[in-house]
């Protein structure tokens, strides 16, 4: 286990936080969504939810959470645990090192039954996870945006939805999870983060984990855009477009994502949404790790062909070099300022050191600053040149 301290007394709570990576992966996929709510149920010392939750509030009312994401072509089973700093507690008790143990325990000691995880716990979680795949469609917006990516990137790992397919859960019971459970315990890369004033006192046990095996997968992009149109019962429609980025200069990428969509002075903000009343809402996202940048509108349906039309104009405006001091100024001004924020939340600071070291940058939260603002609008417009349209996905009610 590879373990990261970041000292800080900015903050009157201490935040752990362990991450299990590994490549995502259609036969496993489900298993790790489904085993990160059967560890939060129960260990060998805190049999129930209700146990877990009585030793929480015992440590001042102290915070846990766990959930899985996907990062680049990676899944990450994560597990938080916060307390409040040892400095606020009536008898000075060390909770910070009570919030790792407990941490810990809950990932390494689970509740075990005859051999095999609690039957009950499995069967209920089971029941649980697929209501959260079955009702992707509640949120149209968050649906929208995760259908084009899975046209775009079709066949390769980054398609997968982060919580699964619903016939693989039919396929799952407590025996063969917890004998998954061992498995991914004993192969995986495993990391612990701990914020706080007080870290250089906690004494943590030697835990192995493997490497992570560096994958390299060519996003098979499209020769020409891909267009995928799909009905369902919406009163808005929703139009994602998603862009193939130059794989180099991230930075710069970062910027020119910033300035196409990023804020309220953004090309399709302003032309999109404000100027041409085309859109409800109108912003772009960097998938930096994908190379891919997501264009997200909401319109009424039948302005699909002119907010197409539009769109596709601020991208063309940008490879012709057609940005203003303004709004090269606004973007590196937005994009720094939320750099500066990152050490402002504890979680923010791990989620920028984790991605790091996954990837293999080196770059501390003030060096990626500095790289931004020597960021020019000549670079910019070089990255333009290399940006094309992949995939566009458009949400409409069915006729």
């Amino acid at each position: 286990m590879e373990i990261t301290k970041l000292k800080t007394n900015k903050f009157k709570t201490n935040l752990c936080a362990l991450f299990i990576t590994v490549p995502l992966n259609k036969e496993t996929v489900t298993k790790n969504a489904l085993l990160v709510s059967v560890l939060r149920r129960g260990t060998k010392n805190l049999n129930t939810q209700e146990d877990i939750a009585k030793k929480l509030e015992g440590m001042y009312g102290a915070g846990f959470n766990c959930g899985v994401d996907k990062i680049g072509n990676y899944q990450t089973l994560k597990f938080y645990l916060e307390t409040i700093d040892n400095s606020y507690t009536f008898e000075k008790e060390n909770l910070l090192q009570d919030g790792v143990d407990l941490l810990l325990e809950i990932v390494f000691n689970p509740l075990i039954e005859n051999g095999t995880f609690k039957k009950e716990y499995v069967e209920q979680e089971k029941e649980n996870l697929a209501k959260i795949i079955s009702s992707r469609q509640d949120n149209k917006a968050l649906y929208a945006k995760d259908r084009c990516i899975e046209e775009m990137f079709e066949n390769e790992p980054y398609s997968l939805y982060k919580y699964g397919m619903l016939d693989k859960i039919k396929e799952l019971n407590e025996t063969n999870l917890y004998e998954y459970y061992q498995e991914l315990i004993k192969n995986s890369k495993i990391d612990l983060y701990i914020s706080g004033e007080n870290i250089d006192d906690v004494k943590l046990p030697d835990i192995k984990s493997s490497k992570l095996n560096n994958i390299t997968i060519k996003h098979n992009a499209h020769t020409k855009p891909k267009v995928v149109k799909e009905n369902l019962d919406v009163t808005q429609g929703k139009l994602i477009i998603g862009l193939n980025t130059p794989e180099e200069n991230k930075e710069v990428v970062s910027m020119y994502n910033t300035i196409l969509g990023g804020g309220a002075n953004s090309k399709l903000f302003q032309n999109v949404r404000e100027k041409a009343s085309l859109a409800y809402s109108a912003s772009s996202s960097y998938i930096r790790r994908q190379n891919t940048i997501l264009i997200r509108t909401g319109i009424e349906i039948e302005n699909y062909d002119k907010a197409l039309e539009i769109i596709k104009k601020q991208l063309q405006e940008m490879k012709d070099g057609n940005i203003s001091d303004d709004e090269f100024n606004a973007a590196k001004e937005l994009i720094i300022s939320s750099v500066n924020l990152i050490p402002e939340s504890a979680e923010d600071m791990i989620a920028y050191y984790f991605d790091q070291r996954i990837f293999g940058d080196n770059f501390t939260i003030t060096e990626y600053e500095e790289k931004l603002k020597n960021v020019t609008k000549e670079q910019v417009i070089e990255v333009a040149q290399k940006v094309s349209i992949d995939t566009i996905y458009f949400l409409k009610k069915g006729e």
